[in-house]
């Protein structure tokens, strides 16, 4: 792009996305291009921005920056709020552990295990009406998305406390299969003797069991470890109230 030229500003947390030489140069545009076009060219996918700010007044994504105007470019707001649908959430094939973890506590989180490809995520998303959380920001930047957020850290730690912090889901721990997301409900040692081994059936005597899979689950070898999960998740929403 040859044309006007205007200064582009990101808000800290979007420094990730723009190089540093990028950030401070300024930026050539068509005269044509709307502002979400710019600022995604410069690397922002448009599901990390926030207010756009042009001359002290904020402006839509679709508005056509003119020559010497400065751009300020904020981050999303949180919570973030979904409109026209239930909170759903979809992940991508490298964030196996936070779509469990979120199972764990009892959000509705479908999780493609295979590599399914760019599109067909996308239509999912647009089709079941769930949020797409990727570090994909190919992914994130396609049309059809019904909506997305970007993953930061690549820590499941990090990832879980970003997700719960951003979105603010409501919190069902234990409802779910963090196998296939089906709720779970209670069931007799009988109903799932055939998942046990002798020394599980000897000193357990309360299960439940997925609805959709059919998984038994118990207080095995690491529950405590999925309860310290569960009990910081309850911590920091009660932080955020």
């Amino acid at each position: 792009m040859n044309g006007p030229r205007i200064r582009v500003e990101f808000a800290p947390e979007l420094h990730l996305f723009v190089p540093e030489a990028r950030r401070a140069a300024p930026v050539p545009t068509d005269g044509v291009s709307t502002l979400g076009h710019v600022v995604e060219s410069l690397g922002v996918p448009l599901t990390e921005v926030g207010a756009l700010v042009v001359d002290g007044r904020e402006v839509p994504v679709s508005h056509v920056p003119a020559a010497g105007e400065t751009v300020r470019v904020g981050t999303v707001e949180r919570p973030q709020k979904v409109p026209g649908a239930p909170l759903r959430f979809l992940l991508d094939v490298h964030l196996g552990t936070l779509a469990r973890r979120l199972r764990l506590l009892g959000v509705d989180t479908a999780y493609e295990s295979a590599d399914i490809g760019d599109p067909a995520l996308a239509a999912r998303s647009a089709a079941e009406k769930r949020v797409m959380l990727s570090r994909d920001r190919g992914l994130l930047r396609r049309r059809e998305l019904w909506a997305g957020a970007f993953v930061y850290s690549t820590r499941p730690e990090d990832q879980l406390r970003d997700v719960l912090d951003r979105f603010r889901p409501e919190l069902r721990p234990w409802t779910r299969c963090t196998a296939c997301n089906g709720l779970l409900r209670e069931a007799s040692k009988e109903e799932v003797a055939d998942q046990l081994e002798h020394g599980t059936r000897r000193t357990h005597d309360v299960f439940a069991q997925c609805t959709v899979c059919g998984r038994a689950y118990w207080k095995g070898a690491h529950h405590e470890q999925l309860v310290a999960i569960v009990e910081r998740a309850l911590a920091l929403r009660s932080q955020r109230r």
